[in-house]
């Protein structure tokens, strides 16, 4: 008996670890969901016409692309037409030795979904071929390069003006070359022009070399020379969880670190890197200046914008690891602003139905008083941008509150760019009810269907399974594969202590919810049959569209 209650102590004292940590993360999470809209809407109305710089330029137009914050596609287009403008005044030619210039281009054109090799009549990614001029400016230009080349897997670019023709394996071992003795990089360091500063590594330019070495892992000698860097800077992170470049501590250098063990895939809060508790996301936030984005150093000194540009990619770099997408600078899934009207059809996943469209916004900035640091505030906001959900009233959204089937229909047919269209089908349906014609469509295209084949009960509260079911037909129709066997579909509903709960009818879907993670795979239950709030609404249709390349 003594040893059982040994047991039964030693497992409530992990599970109340666990949920510390669950706490611990999910705080975070808000903090950090909350910190990246304010971040963007900051970038977004001081940086309202980006420019070809390194300032108000790329790095505004790359953090707000890869956030998923709502901009209108005007936005970007009229950015793309400077830079075309730009590109033909130059006829080509961004600079005749910093290369980094076309690197850094490259990347923000290829988030929005624009094609380098074509801009204004000239193809961006040449320059880059040219070995001896992409390296004439230190360890930036093949970090870049990769990075650049490696944002949109694009070919190695042939140029045949160069003395040295570049390839990939050139620009990874230059890197590699160049490592200083105590396994990170400097700017100049292992080059001609080092100097007696670049004996030193430099945490800007290590962060920046790991992330383009990330992609190699594979090769033996780039993972010992990152695993190296690591070690380097582990030992150079200071107390507070941050680093300093030039014997400053500022947000850049811990921004690029991040940002690093991102595209590593090294959890944010490795035991390398916490120092007494802190992580480089929280000494991050540390310089955040809420409504003003980031500070460079604590007392406010040098570029703040340039500071509040990295610090939000380096925000994005978190949350897209946090939730499983691929990373910052990995962009299969980019912005697409071809020419369109207020509804793009030209979007999406291929074997999506001909008719799912994806919305464009047209309540810029809605939002909600009750939803402010919610973790789900972004969700709720980009869908009540494109009035797809609606709030209770006004100005409040009533998040823990429950929804109807009727309500969840318009919901999901909205979501869709369908057509509301009412029939016949159910008797409990009149046509001339408000969510009639949204019934209708849904269940026309197989989306829903009803309590029995003549009612289908708008009235009644929607359970997080019913929602589980619509949300996975809808996904099929945006060209998802949600086909689960019955093995994959118990695999994933297993590790919920009530999955036995589960009606047969909504395992596939559920497991195919949870493993796309449109429901939250966080939580030890599933609840099946309780009423699923409008929050957790929210965040499933948008994970879904996000899922589908419908936002």
């Amino acid at each position: 008996m003594k040893l059982l209650r040994k047991g039964i102590s030693a497992l409530l004292i992990f599970t109340m670890l666990l949920s510390f940590n669950s706490y611990v993360l999910a705080t975070s999470t808000i903090e950090l969901d909350a910190a990246i809209i304010d971040t963007g809407k900051y970038i977004y109305k001081t940086v309202k016409s980006p420019q070809v710089g390194s300032i108000g330029g790329e790095w505004a137009v790359l953090g707000l692309a890869r956030s998923g914050y709502d901009i209108p596609d005007k936005y970007y287009k009229n950015y793309y037409k400077t830079v075309e403008n730009y590109v033909k005044a130059c006829k080509g030619i961004l600079h005749k030795k910093k290369y980094t210039e076309y690197s850094r281009l490259i990347v923000a054109l290829t988030s929005i979904g624009k094609d380098p090799s074509d801009v204004g009549g000239y193809n961006l990614l040449t320059a880059l071929g040219d070995y001896d001029k992409t390296i004439w400016q230190g360890m930036n230009g093949p970090i870049w390069a990769l990075i650049a080349l490696d944002s949109g897997n694009y070919p190695m670019p042939k140029n045949k003006n160069a003395k040295v023709q570049a390839t990939r394996d050139m620009y990874i071992n230059r890197i590699l070359e160049c490592q200083l003795v105590d396994g990170g990089w400097s700017l100049f360091g292992g080059t001609t022009s080092q100097s007696i500063g670049d004996s030193v590594s430099d945490p800007d330019i290590t962060g920046m070399a790991l992330q383009a070495l990330a992609k190699y892992q594979y090769k033996s000698e780039v993972k010992k020379a990152c695993e190296e860097a690591l070690a380097c800077m582990s030992k150079m992170q200071n107390s507070q969880g941050g680093f300093s470049s030039w014997g400053t501590a500022n947000s850049e250098s811990c921004v690029q670190m991040l940002v690093a063990l991102c595209e590593l895939g090294i959890s944010v809060d490795d035991r390398r890197f916490v120092k007494n508790g802190n992580t480089m996301f929280d000494n991050l936030m540390t310089f955040y200046n809420k409504g003003n984005g980031f500070l460079h150093t604590k007392n406010g000194s040098g570029s703040n914008q340039m500071a509040t540009e990295q610090g939000f990619y380096g925000l994005i770099a978190v949350q897209r690891a946090l939730k499983g997408r691929e990373s910052l600078y990995r962009m299969r899934n980019k912005l697409d602003i071809g020419e369109t009207s207020s509804i793009a059809n030209s979007v999406g996943l291929e074997n999506k139905h001909k008719d799912i469209k994806k919305l464009r916004i047209t309540k810029m900035g809605k939002t909600f008083k009750d939803i402010k640091g919610h973790e789900n505030q972004s969700a709720i906001e980009a869908l009540a941008s494109r009035e797809i959900i609606n709030g209770k009233t006004k100005d409040l959204f009533e998040p823990d509150a429950t929804m109807t089937r009727g309500e969840f229909a318009s919901i999901i047919v909205k979501a869709l760019g369908l057509k509301p269209k009412a029939i016949d089908n159910f008797i409990d349906v009149k046509k001339d009810k408000w969510y009639a014609g949204y019934i209708g469509t849904a269940n026309t295209y197989g989306i829903i269907s009803g309590k029995s084949t003549t009612t289908y009960a708008p009235n009644a509260i929607i359970t997080r399974e019913e929602a589980a079911v619509v949300v996975t037909r809808a996904a099929k129709l945006c060209g998802m594969n949600t086909q689960y066997n019955t093995m994959a579909a118990r695999d994933i509903l297993s590790q919920f202590i009530d999955y036995v709960k589960v009606n047969k009818w909504a395992r596939q879907s559920l497991a195919f919810c949870y493993d796309k993670e449109i429901l939250d795979s966080s939580t030890m239950e599933i609840l099946p049959e309780e009423p699923i709030k409008r929050c957790e609404i929210a965040r499933m249709i948008y994970n879904m569209l996000y899922n589908a390349r419908l936002l």
